[in-house]
């Protein structure tokens, strides 16, 4: 009698289970309870707490995108006292001096890139400050050691050699730091974009960025003959040519371009002719050098695409020591380092988080290394008296060079 109960029992589960689903042909989300009244299984509760099992919270803030910083600073001018402050007592050189109040924070950036003003091509060819400069290699040690990753060459000075000095820049680069990036000149056909190379990729954790070198010309020294490829030169369908293919290869394109007026403070009509050209291409961002002072930072838009670039038209020079006197003189002790924080969006594609710049100064005093360079930040009113060029231009003051900063550049401008 027992077991016929149980049986009628489950019997009549199964009953009222099939029921339900011969209905409409679907399980309901209701509970499902025997005649008995004795037997509940409740469904709805049990898939419930399965799903909450099982699923993460929605409250979870999504994981932020990893950002990557690119630094980068103006001229390497050497002029001869510069030459001077380096040269050692046994007659090598050293210029790690240079970097000495800087290297912390070009270092620790993920992307640090330099415009390499003068050609290095040692010791044999002459050491030689204006108007051809030539520097010891010993400066690539000191580059390296002061954290750079990409040297920029193409210069309006990266002829001053001839033929001789430039490869022998190319060569010692190539052979002495081949995980260096080295741009803008070139010993061999092969690696230059104009014989069919393709533009230098650099990677950054899942991004991969491109960044291009140009400059205007090279002081009317020619290439040469059997070398045409020798200096990467701003040509409309070269530049057009690289950048495109640029934006095939990598997710966001920089292009550093040797342009505009010398002590100029605002762009010229040249800078605005390439800048419309690199935008309506695709190029992300344009780090500029050569005019020896600083030039303002803004966002130009391609009218046609709508593609947003963001531009620095100069950042000066990381170090000089010019001869010139008079007016003006002290603008060229002002420097810029370019801060651009790059970070990935929601759809993937690589974008620019936060940008800025901090001021740096060139500090030359006579004496070995009495030339360095400093964040204007720990560069105290009482050091810049100390500055020798105030001999040059008496205006040359710590407040002087807020205030260019502040007329150059207005808010963008960092001192922290």
């Amino acid at each position: 009698m027992f077991y016929i109960c149980i049986w009628n029992i489950f019997l009549l589960i199964g009953c009222a289970k099939t029921e339900m689903v011969s209905e409409d042909n679907t399980v309901t989300n209701g509970n499902i309870v025997s005649t008995t009244g004795t037997i509940a299984i409740e469904t709805e509760a049990i898939e419930t707490e399965t799903q909450d099992a099982i699923q993460p919270s929605s409250d979870q803030p999504p994981e932020a995108a990893p950002e990557y910083k690119i630094i980068m600073v103006g001229d390497i001018l050497l002029h001869t006292p510069v030459e001077e402050s380096c040269l050692q007592p046994d007659g090598s050189y050293d210029y790690d001096s240079l970097f000495s109040h800087t290297k912390e924070e070009i270092a620790a950036a993920d992307l640090a890139l330099v415009n390499q003003e003068v050609i290095i091509g040692g010791a044999d060819l002459g050491i030689s400050g204006y108007p051809c400069f030539n520097a010891d290699y010993s400066l690539c040690d000191s580059l390296v050691g002061a954290g750079f990753d990409v040297i920029c060459h193409a210069t309006n000075h990266a002829m001053d050699k001839g033929r001789a000095g430039l490869v022998n820049c190319a060569e010692y680069w190539r052979d002495e730091y081949p995980q260096i990036t080295v741009l803008g000149i070139h010993d061999i056909a092969d690696t230059s974009t104009s014989c069919g190379a393709d533009p230098a990729i650099i990677e950054l954790g899942d991004m991969r960025i491109a960044v291009l070198n140009y400059t205007y010309g090279t002081n009317g020294i020619s290439l040469p003959a059997d070398m045409p490829y020798a200096v990467d030169l701003l040509s409309e369908e070269q530049v057009a040519a690289d950048i495109q293919r640029a934006e095939k290869l990598a997710d966001f394109t920089i292009v550093c371009p040797h342009w505009g007026t010398e002590y100029r403070l605002t762009s010229d009509a040249s800078q605005e002719k390439w800048t419309k050209i690199f935008a309506e291409n695709g190029a992300d961002l344009i780090l500029g050098t050569h005019p020896h002072v600083i030039e303002p930072i803004e966002w130009v838009t391609d009218e046609s695409s709508e593609h947003e670039m963001l531009v620095y038209y100069s950042l000066g020079n990381f170090v000089n020591w010019t001869s010139g006197t008079g007016e003006g003189v002290a603008n060229r002790m002002v420097g810029g380092m370019a801060e651009v924080t790059l970070t990935k969006n929601e759809d993937g594609e690589v974008e620019i988080a936060d940008y800025g710049v901090k001021t740096i100064i060139s500090h030359v005093a006579s004496g070995p290394e009495g030339v360095t360079t400093y964040f204007l930040e720990d560069y105290p009113e009482e050091l810049a008296e100390e500055n020798e060029i105030v001999s040059q231009d008496p205006e040359f003051s710590r407040e002087y060079c807020v205030n260019l900063c502040d007329s150059v550049w207005g808010d963008l401008w960092k001192t922290e």
